[in-house]
């Protein structure tokens, strides 16, 4: 089990992304949230076991409608998430 926190810049606000990557979500074993930052990036916390996390991210900046959006990714890995359950969208 790994946790992942990945920020994506690019146009990333107003153009369905966070809408995008949680139904990509469902497709994966995987829970966490993504949220939108003021400077204009989305930050993603993704948990579940490492080769889950590795193929949604895969999907999310390689395969998706959204990937073009995508100018630059910074991913780290963090602490394991607590109580998370589901992918959700914060505020």
């Amino acid at each position: 089990m790994i946790a992942k926190r990945v920020i994506f810049s690019g146009r990333v606000q107003g153009v369905g992304f966070r809408y995008s990557t949680k139904e990509i979500a469902t497709g994966f074993d995987v829970v966490g949230s993504v949220k939108n930052m003021p400077d204009g990036t989305v930050k993603m916390e993704i948990m579940g076991e490492a080769e889950e996390v590795e193929e949604y991210l895969s999907e999310v900046t390689e395969e998706s409608a959204i990937s073009h959006f995508i100018k630059e990714i910074q991913s780290e890995e963090i602490a394991l998430l607590k109580n998370a359950s589901g992918f959700r969208i914060s505020s």
